[in-house]
């Protein structure tokens, strides 16, 4: 998974609150742990699949929805994550992240069908889209310009490092343990960032932060959730099915009508100028082929279904 991180964004970003030197480990040290747990979780669970299928008696369609019920929710309310932040808090989002996606880890780990873990991965995304941006937004208030370069280097090599090291972690764990200990693993994580966040990082809010954009939320939630919903269950009930068909049909007005809203909105989630950049578009086109080809690739090849 690509971490969501405008580098440009963050290092011209003001710091009017540069934590003290002493501090900055410890910072780095939180809001690395805990966006590993969010980059671990988006791999490791591959991994996974074909022991939880077993394990839980489920379909192809409801494994994928183990997959995809995290990104959905991810990626729709990422933006609102960090707005959110701004608002009312960066720690205070950045640990609400923490606690609900530990919380949600562990009904992962207890769950006893399918159902019941779609639920709680779909909660999980919920966490990650609070904690993943508001450990860049930490490291951006914490850090000066000087030392702003260095912090988010080291972050993205570390998150990419354990993001990489999930499948490994995964494997063992399920050889030795049990799939659910997948889930488990955070929980511990989760209770030392926490612990370190309370003891060194500092309140921080952007004064002139904008108002949320919640019917964008809403409307990207709908549409990706109606697209999503239609491809997957198209597999065990058909096309001509009325679910399909309408939600797929339901699902792209409401992304059309999303891009309407954006572009009316005082404060839009997704500013549609970014749009007109050529560069913007055509990185955003390369990201969508590269990770839907590895998206494709890690879901399929441990279940064996080429």
């Amino acid at each position: 998974m690509k971490p969501p991180c405008d580098e440009a964004a963050i290092r011209s970003a003001n710091s009017r609150d540069a934590c003290a030197p002493h501090a900055a480990p410890w910072i780095l040290a939180a809001t690395i742990l805990a966006s590993s747990m969010a980059f671990i979780d988006s791999t490791v669970v591959n991994v996974a699949l074909p022991a939880l299928q077993t394990s839980l008696h489920a379909s192809v369609a409801g494994v994928q929805w183990v997959v995809e019920s995290y990104g959905l929710f991810l990626g729709a309310l990422i933006l609102v994550g960090g707005t959110l932040g701004d608002v009312f808090g960066r720690r205070l989002m950045f640990l609400a992240g923490v606690v609900v996606f530990a919380l949600a880890s562990m009904a992962c780990g207890l769950a006893a069908n399918i159902e019941q873990l779609v639920i709680a991965r779909s909660v999980q995304g919920v966490g990650a889209a609070f904690l993943v941006p508001g450990s860049l937004s930490i490291i951006s208030a914490s850090f000066d310009e000087k030392r702003r370069g260095q912090a988010i280097g080291t972050w993205s090599g570390f998150t990419a490092i354990t993001a990489a090291a999930g499948p490994v972690i995964g494997g063992w764990l399920i050889q030795h343990a049990s799939w659910r200990w997948a889930f488990f693993l955070n929980a511990p994580i989760a209770a030392a960032v926490i612990v370190i966040s309370i003891w060194k990082i500092p309140e921080t809010r952007e004064p002139q932060a904008g108002a949320v954009d919640w019917m964008g939320t809403l409307l990207a939630i709908a549409g990706l959730g109606g697209v999503v919903y239609g491809f997957i269950e198209s597999e065990s009930i058909g096309w001509g099915n009325g679910r399909v068909y309408g939600s797929l049909i339901a699902g792209v007005i409401c992304l059309v009508v999303f891009g309407f809203v954006e572009a009316e909105s005082r404060s839009p989630m997704v500013p549609p100028a970014l749009f007109l950049s050529r560069s913007f578009r055509g990185a955003n086109l390369l990201t969508l082929f590269l990770y839907a080809a590895l998206g494709i690739f890690f879901f399929l090849y441990p279940l064996k279904i080429f």
